[in-house]
């Protein structure tokens, strides 16, 4: 049964690509989103980028036919943009009929009535809208062909149990899957295996793709830092592997999402010449003026989003000036005290980043730079992706020229997205690692051990 389509601004905005996504009904676009992509394609940031892609989009499929009567896509059905439709009497008093929302939920309304014989329904991702078309008594939908079932969201680890004969088996060569360990496993994912028959008797390995196989990395430090907890070691284990090309950690604050990716991107640039640069991209989403009306240079203007680099940075370098300094004095003086020998280091994270990136080993990007480029050869460490649209994940990915290696990392909760085009579901995180979890040159952890500071721990598990 062919279905009319009403798409609202935020979707085309959210993927610019959905037209094409349903199937053979009739897509149908208010001249009033084309007339708000107008007003948005100059904006700096996400918002901008996207705007203009979905303009392209629209225009792209013109080749096909007339855009006025409706244009047969290339995967069935319709689209068209709607100049009519827009005779507000049915809408009730309270609503300000001069509102672009507001015109988009008439027409809905006007086509549906029109229309009996079709099912009309409004597709949109502002609430507001959805309530007030819903009252209006109009089908609504969220856009979800991107949604992910956050419940379901693949964590990159399994805890089972096994008999000590097969825990052995691992480390003599590796352990095929079998009906106890699950035959269901993607590559690089992790087991944390416990014994069933002789007490503390336990191990994490990983699935490579043919057998289930110990730790590579398990004693390894990078740039001085050493994984804390269970979690910790199958995010270090991923980093360090120069075959994933891709990793994705997903984690509340504290973590260790970020200090983790930066200290693997130090040891493997600056200490072993693996990767020729660091690139650090990091979303400009503000409360406040676009990026763009900021003083300064592109690399000061980013300043203020990349603290987060610089704070793992300046973590990672305190915690090596001291560990070289206590070992320097401990060979003078054995027996004083520990405390009296701590030394302020004679480094700043800032002075680093800029001695850094003054040679070209480290750069600091936001998304609106990466169109036409391609990353080679460096380590891409991308932070706070769940702010990115899936369709700014893959235009990130698609960046990625021969040996690079591309971390993503995050917290998709809903509490921690401040971009409205995206929530819990449909962010460009949770869709990369449920696209990309099959991969063998791909893999993910979900992080849940606190381990920034006691108060951080219980702020992330009472607040």
């Amino acid at each position: 049964m062919i279905k009319n389509y009403i798409l609202d601004t935020n979707v085309l905005i959210h993927y610019p690509g959905s037209i094409y996504t349903f199937e053979d009904n009739n897509v149908i676009i208010p001249i009033i989103c084309l007339e708000e992509l107008d007003g948005l394609k100059k904006r700096e940031g996400i918002l901008g980028y996207q705007a203009r892609e979905a303009i392209r989009e629209i225009s792209s499929v013109r080749k096909y036919g007339d855009i006025h009567n409706g244009v047969k896509l290339p995967g069935g059905g319709t689209l068209r943009v709607e100049l009519n439709h827009m005779n507000p009497a049915e809408i009730p008093d309270g609503m300000d009929i001069n509102k672009n929302d507001n015109k988009i939920i008439t027409i809905a309304l006007n086509i549906k009535n029109e229309w009996k014989e079709i099912s009309t329904i409004l597709v949109t991702k502002d609430l507001c809208v959805a309530i007030k078309a819903e009252a209006l008594n109009i089908e609504v939908q969220d856009y979800m062909n991107d949604k992910v079932d956050v419940d379901q969201i693949y964590k990159g680890y399994k805890e089972i149990s096994l008999p000590s004969s097969q825990i052995d088996k691992i480390y003599n060569g590796g352990l095929k899957l079998n009906r106890k360990t699950g035959l269901d496993a993607n590559p690089n994912e992790f087991f944390y295996i416990k014994s069933t028959d002789q007490n503390f008797h336990e191990t994490l390995a990983k699935y490579d793709g043919n057998k289930i196989m110990p730790l590579r990395y398990a004693n390894d430090k990078a740039w001085g830092l050493t994984p804390r907890n269970r979690g910790q070691k199958m995010a270090f284990e991923l980093l360090m592997d120069e075959e994933i090309q891709l990793v994705t950690l997903s984690g509340g604050a504290g973590t260790g999402k970020s200090i983790l990716s930066v200290a693997v991107a130090l040891q493997k640039v600056i200490e072993s010449n693996v990767y020729d640069k660091i690139i650090l991209v990091k979303p400009v989403v503000t409360a406040g003026d676009p990026i763009g009306f900021l003083p300064g240079t592109e690399n000061q203007k980013l300043k203020p989003f990349m603290d987060s680099f610089g704070d793992s940075i300046e973590s990672l370098m305190s915690e090596r000036s001291k560990k070289i300094a206590s070992e320097k004095h401990s060979k003078l003086k054995k027996n004083a005290k520990r405390s009296d020998y701590h030394e302020k280091p004679s480094f700043s994270a800032e002075s680093f980043l800029e001695q850094y990136q003054e040679a070209g080993v480290i750069e600091m990007k936001t998304f609106a730079f990466m169109r036409g480029r391609t990353l080679a050869n460096a380590m891409v460490i991308i932070d706070e992706a769940q702010e990115m649209t899936p369709h700014l994940a893959k235009l990130m990915l698609t960046r990625a020229g021969l040996g690079a290696k591309f971390v993503m990392i995050g917290d998709p909760s809903d509490n921690q997205i401040d971009n409205t085009l995206v929530d819990s579901k449909s962010n460009g995180l949770v869709y990369v690692i449920e696209k990309m979890k099959s991969f063998e040159i791909t893999g993910h952890v979900a992080l849940e051990e606190v381990e920034r500071s006691p108060l951080a721990k219980i702020a992330e598990e009472c607040l």
